[in-house]
């Protein structure tokens, strides 16, 4: 598996880098940002009695390791949810993880606490993982879990899993993840999969970018944010 076409655009005065596989890059701070990651949530599904498939948190955790392995990053930044509940604390998940974060362990990681890590409790000790409360700053970002405004940074956070519907011939409708920005506040994508999605209604200050295979573009409301692609000579 290969990176995605990165789409960079300026916000709040920086360049930032939208990843097709759902995650942010900030290439000047080398800080690679993730929302809503949900590990496990699989099999806290499983546990309730519910017949979901297995699998998801190898995925999630290899399309991370790519990302990682293709930007380099100084410092991973998870914007809340990393476990999905207590019952996602299976020895499986834990030992993927572990595996994952020895694969990894040159890299900085820190989680911003959101709602489902409040239920999950914070990640082991031993990943390395530094757990902070919202807001945390990051050069001229404030990373959350909860989409919000900032007195002095722009925020990026996660929580609302935002979608786009795009209207095809007849009746044919397409639902893909979207990053969705307003003003001084960036939501992104939920990168776990089997999260499911709010659907976001296109309107007036509301910017909005699709997500979709190996790409990332712009929908009508967003043009003239795109950064020029001498931005995008260095990766």
């Amino acid at each position: 598996m290969t990176a995605g076409q990165p789409l960079p655009i300026a916000y709040a005065g920086h360049l930032v880098w939208l990843l097709p596989e759902r995650a942010l890059w900030w290439p000047e701070g080398q800080v690679l940002f993730i929302a809503d990651l949900h590990l496990g949530k699989a099999a806290t599904y499983r546990a309730l009695g519910q017949p979901v498939p297995s699998g998801t948190t190898a995925e999630n955790l290899h399309r991370l390791s790519q990302l990682v392995l293709s930007y380099q990053p100084v410092q991973l930044v998870f914007l809340g949810d990393f476990l999905h509940a207590r019952q996602a604390r299976t020895a499986s998940v834990l030992s993927q993880l572990a595996i994952w974060r020895q694969h990894h362990a040159n890299v900085e990681c820190t989680l911003v606490r959101g709602n489902h890590d409040s239920r999950a409790g914070d990640p082991p000790p031993s990943l390395a993982i530094s757990v902070v409360d919202e807001p945390y700053l990051v050069g001229p970002f404030a990373a959350c879990h909860y989409p919000q405004a900032h007195a002095s940074h722009a925020v990026l956070a996660g929580h609302a899993h935002p979608v786009v519907r795009l209207q095809g011939p007849a009746r044919d409708r397409l639902s893909l993840p979207c990053f969705v920005f307003e003003d001084r506040s960036a939501t992104l994508p939920a990168f776990g999969e089997f999260t499911g999605g709010y659907t976001v209604t296109p309107q007036p200050g509301l910017l909005l970018f699709a997500a979709g295979g190996q790409s990332v573009w712009r929908l009508p409301s967003a043009r003239g944010l795109i950064a020029s692609s001498k931005d995008m000579a260095q990766r």
